[in-house]
């Protein structure tokens, strides 16, 4: 029995000291928002999210919690967390769909993943095997900016967010030409061709059409395949009358001889 009561009072006495540990014990939603916004300022982003993810656990309804959501998804693609800030941007557009700042939402998201994937080809360059290089990372920002851009035309991040897209689109169909012209020198040149052909098909737009039509070209020479090849070669000129490959398919040419 004397036991029993040693541990209550034991327990008791621990509870009460870890009660009077903790200073935000009685601290407010607005008392923590304000915390955590001024540990943003400073730039002290462990402190922010610690205080914006304390603020949601006690009071997990209302404006400040709301608000909280999305500075914490801020204050961790600061701290150089881009999946914790691409999960907290996701989790604030499930929970608040028709908030009127669910476009920063997605304007962060993107963002976060963008970063990701900055010197992916750069890495690439260094890498020998250049076929299971997935730039997901730079895939994802881009659909994240383009659901801003078709769903909010209007929103001030939506200027920013199209000038990234160009600066993705372009990475990603060199990043498709990178990896045929891996092909194209291990001579596996059919799926050269392959890769050369979803360039054309997704991303006409941009300068890779020009490398994906020049190694469509010497690929199909170097199968043998000589009308589709000056099919292809064809369709170079046209576009691109003074394009390299086409003294490059003439040397091609003339060292078969």
């Amino acid at each position: 029995m004397r036991n029993l009561v040693f541990s209550l009072w034991l327990f008791s006495l621990l509870a009460g000291c870890a009660g009077t540990l903790d200073p935000t014990k009685d601290w407010s939603a607005e008392r923590f928002y304000k915390e955590g916004k001024e540990a943003l300022t400073d730039k002290n982003y462990a402190a922010a999210i610690k205080h914006f993810e304390t603020l949601e656990a006690r009071y997990p309804y209302g404006p400040y919690a709301e608000q909280a959501q999305l500075d914490m998804a801020y204050a961790y693609y600061k701290d150089q967390e881009p999946a914790s800030a691409i999960a907290n941007a996701d989790r604030f557009i499930r929970l608040h769909p028709t908030h009127r700042n669910v476009d920063y939402a997605y304007y962060l998201k993107g963002l976060a993943s963008y970063n990701e994937q900055p010197t992916f080809l750069d890495r690439m360059a260094g890498k020998s095997d250049l076929s299971d290089r997935d730039p997901k990372a730079a895939r994802d920002a881009f659909e994240a900016f383009r659901e801003l851009v078709t769903r909010f035309p209007n929103s001030k991040y939506t200027d920013d967010a199209v000038r990234r897209m160009d600066t993705l689109i372009n990475a990603l169909a060199q990043n498709e030409i990178h990896v045929a012209r891996y092909y194209f020198s291990r001579a596996a040149y059919v799926a050269a061709v392959n890769r050369c052909k979803y360039v054309i098909e997704h991303y006409q737009r941009t300068p890779a059409i020009e490398d994906a039509l020049g190694i469509q070209v010497k690929a199909y020479k170097m199968m043998g395949l000589d009308q589709l090849a000056n099919d292809t070669l064809r369709v170079l000129k046209q576009n691109f009358p003074h394009s390299r490959y086409i003294e490059e398919v003439k040397n091609l040419v003339a060292g078969r001889r």
